[in-house]
């Protein structure tokens, strides 16, 4: 091999090393970028609602859903109201995904001819390695349109309101299992001064155990921290199923609460697990 050729290949050889040290250099830098980016937890919960109670599943950004809930009537009556197809309650609504963390829904009721506004919006995420909880707001304001001055001659524009402000707090402990808390604030502008508050204050958890890929089973319970020593209204406890098919999320609900707008299911439950009366009922939500 002659000198130019040996230096040729001595040239070669060298650029050669430069661009394997430029390389890894450019392999380190991405790699420092890469762990320093927050890996998100996937989602806690399959529906936007455990059973009755949200969960703190938002629509991501441009995501529609279509919900149709129904609660039928008392299930220990049996025949006689042929097992609570005779006084059903209907929920009926939209759910609108403006950003990754904010949602706007409306939906109407049967009970008390109610109107729901519902507003939620994330604070925090889980991450897999970070940050342990997902932290979403929620308001409600409803609007009960089924009052009349001819019942109430007084009646105000403003006493047909009713709000709540919530709390929800979750983490995802394993593929199969999640579990949330949930502080509850429930004000009223009309209320029985009889058998409630004008301002009521709950603690409600709830979980979801994973059965299957399209399959899960949940549980909920609220504690009413400040009610009134009475028979007649009692903490709401619901437990059922999630059934995931394609675009549908399908969640079948037993509830000692028949209505299902979140001022009457946190303060005004009126059923009872041991005797009844309970309900049967759904909720499905299609997403567009």
């Amino acid at each position: 091999m002659n000198f130019k050729k040996r230096i040729t290949v001595l040239l070669f050889f060298i650029a050669g090393l430069g661009v394997t040290w430029a390389q890894d250099d450019l392999l380190k830098e991405l790699d420092s970028v890469n762990s320093g980016k927050k890996e998100i937890e996937m989602a806690a919960f399959k529906g936007l609602q455990i059973c009755n109670m949200q969960s703190t599943k938002l629509a991501v950004k441009n995501e529609w859903y279509f919900v149709v809930s129904h609660r039928f009537g008392d299930l220990t009556q049996g025949i006689n109201n042929f097992f609570g197809l005779d006084n059903a309650l209907t929920k009926i609504g939209g759910i609108y995904g403006f950003t990754n963390w904010l949602n706007v829904g409306v939906s109407r009721h049967t009970y008390n001819k109610n109107y729901e506004l519902a507003v939620k919006y994330k604070f925090a995420n889980q991450e897999v390695e970070g940050f342990p909880f997902t932290i979403v707001g929620y308001n409600t304001l409803d609007v009960n349109t089924k009052l009349t001055t001819d019942e109430y001659p007084m009646l105000k524009g403003a006493q047909r309101l009713s709000y709540t402000s919530q709390l929800l707090i979750s983490r995802k402990f394993s593929e199969s299992f999640s579990f949330e808390v949930n502080p509850i604030y429930v004000h009223k502008n009309l209320y029985d001064k009889a058998l409630e508050n004008k301002d009521e204050f709950l603690l409600a958890a709830g979980g979801r155990y994973k059965l299957s890929k399209r399959m899960s089973i949940n549980v909920e319970y609220a504690a009413r921290l400040n009610a009134k020593e009475q028979d007649y209204y009692h903490n709401p406890l619901s437990a059922g199923f999630d059934i995931e098919t394609g675009g549908h999320i399908f969640q079948l609900v037993f509830s000692n609460s028949q209505p299902m707008n979140d001022v009457a299911y946190f303060s005004n439950t009126t059923g009872k697990w041991n005797g009844g009366p309970f309900y049967f009922g759904f909720n499905m939500y299609r997403v567009f």
